[in-house]
């Protein structure tokens, strides 16, 4: 891609918004021109979602211009989508109960001469939007039963077939593996290519450096940053965004542990909706050891360690707690014996969204009483100590969480995970969506957890957390364990350790 050097076909001319009295954009000014990819970049609140939004025609400018092809947008997304503008929203705008094709093609349904759907029109024009993101998902298929990263490609595979003229995608790759990160880019590439345009969030700047031809960074809504991306460097960018210089963001690594096994594992297989089930799976964890777990989406990851929890069906051959064999257990079991889990899609799973901060935060501690509602005070008290700890933002602690930021509901759902205070904490994407100060600040509280003597499992599809956190790393391929990693101490493995045996070309079971 060349960076484009003509006036912008989308413009904005101090475009400012404001929620009642708090200020989120001030006097934007920026431009985005044919075949040109702009990577909008900045800590969660910076006001992204705002400006993407009124690109989008959700929301109309508080003052200035907005104009695309020197007409003003239309307010109204509907209005933006026939002149060519579309939006791949952050949290997904999809239905469960129906398919992957009528998903893809909801509101823009083929029909036939008698007006019917013409449902294998449907099924082959779907296919023909997966195929475009090298995705083999069956447009059959109902979305209920797919994994969350699945459901991304099914949010991409939908805008690409509105056939806009301008893609809006905020933060496009966070539930999404290496492969599927690449086929992306790759269809952006393709896309720009023909003359579309593309803004896209990222929270990830090793892809904002490979996909973008410039970047803009917003902070407390403003542009501090506008540049190139061929003159800027990922020190550049994170120094933009939080308006200080980037230190080392991992904790310093301790030794391994030594004492026995809080955990073992043998022979663990868990059932699964689609793909390779996840079989045979052993490994020990000591109390203050972080282990990662890495492999490609639809390794089996997270049906690992839903079936150590009780969140799927399983069986193990052997299962011990401190030395002490016993079933595996149910969920609620898995909760009473120490083991606290932090899943992936905090917006289905893992919060009450309608409900306030103090609620949420106080769930485990309800199901660990027997469901015993804590008096106002106790949970007032739980989240006083919660905030200060994870540093939650929000004006009161009586505000739905649903209102909160994609960053600070990741906190409450962390605070709410350890509320309880667990002796095993599994985290399945602990930093996703999350900008790379709050990043920090839950690597902190991962390093802390482990000097605690806590036993911590992380999974996450950024092998540069894996790497940087963890002591050991066990790397899945197709449900199987491909190896261990336990590099010698002060020294750390690479990526391409982890993705040779996450793609089979490592040697099973060899310690790096």
């Amino acid at each position: 891609m060349q960076q484009n050097q003509q006036p912008g076909v989308l413009r904005l001319d101090g475009v400012a918004h404001a929620y009642g009295p708090n200020r989120v954009l001030n006097g934007i000014d920026l431009s985005v021109g044919t075949g040109e990819v702009l990577a909008l970049v900045g800590e969660n609140g910076a006001g992204k979602s705002t400006l993407m939004k009124i690109v989008a025609g959700y929301l109309a400018p508080g003052q200035g211009a907005a104009t695309w092809e020197g007409r003003p947008i239309p307010s109204d997304p509907q209005g933006a989508e026939a002149a060519g503008i579309v939006l791949v929203h952050q949290e997904f705008a999809l239905i469960p109960d129906l398919s992957v094709a009528e998903n893809i093609l909801l509101g823009h349904e083929p029909t036939g001469r008698l007006g019917l759907i013409d449902y294998a029109a449907m099924r082959e024009t779907a296919r023909n939007a997966l195929r475009l993101l090298k995705s083999d998902i069956d447009p059959r298929a109902g979305l209920a039963g797919l994994p969350v990263s699945s459901w991304q490609v099914v949010e991409l595979a939908k805008a690409f077939a509105a056939r806009p003229r301008l893609l809006l995608m905020d933060e496009p790759t966070a539930v999404l593996g290496a492969k599927e990160a690449d086929a992306l880019f790759a269809c952006i590439r393709d896309f720009v290519a023909g003359g579309g345009s593309v803004i896209f969030t990222s929270h990830r700047l090793d892809e904002v450096l490979a996909i973008s031809d410039r970047v803009a960074v917003l902070r407390d809504g403003e542009i501090t940053l506008d540049r190139p991306t061929d003159a800027l460097n990922e020190h550049d960018i994170a120094s933009a965004m939080i308006g200080r210089e980037m230190s080392d963001l991992f904790p310093p690594l301790s030794p391994l542990p030594t004492a026995a096994p809080i955990l073992s594992v043998e022979g663990l297989s868990v059932a699964r909706n689609f793909g390779s089930p996840v079989q045979d799976v052993g490994f020990d964890l000591a109390p203050g050891e972080i282990l990662g777990i890495a492999g490609l989406v639809g390794a089996g990851r997270t049906e690992l360690v839903e079936g150590l929890v009780g969140l799927r069906p399983a069986t193990a051959r052997r299962f011990a707690l401190k030395g002490v064999e016993r079933p595996l257990p149910d969920a609620v079991e898995a909760w009473q014996l120490g083991l606290a889990y932090l899943t992936e899609d905090r917006k289905a799973r893992g919060l009450l969204l309608g409900e306030n901060l103090q609620v949420n935060t106080a769930l485990t501690v309800g199901a660990l009483t027997g469901g015993t509602v804590l008096d106002p005070g106790a949970e007032a008290r739980l989240y006083e100590q919660a905030q200060g700890r994870y540093s939650i933002r929000a004006a009161s602690p009586r505000i739905a969480v649903g209102r909160l930021s994609g960053g600070n509901q990741q906190k409450v759902l962390i605070a709410k995970t350890l509320a309880s205070e667990p002796e095993i904490v599994i985290l399945d994407e602990p930093t996703r969506g999350v900008d790379i100060g709050a990043k920090g600040q839950i690597y902190q509280v991962i390093a802390d957890l482990a000097a605690q003597g806590k036993a911590v499992i992380v999974i996450s599809s950024e092998m540069s957390e894996l790497i940087g956190l963890a002591h050991r790393i066990l790397v899945l391929d197709r449900g199987r364990v491909a190896g261990i990693i336990a590099p010698p101490e002060g020294e750390r493995p690479t990526e391409r350790d982890i993705l040779d045996l996450a793609l089979g070309l490592g040697t099973q079971g060899t310690p790096l």
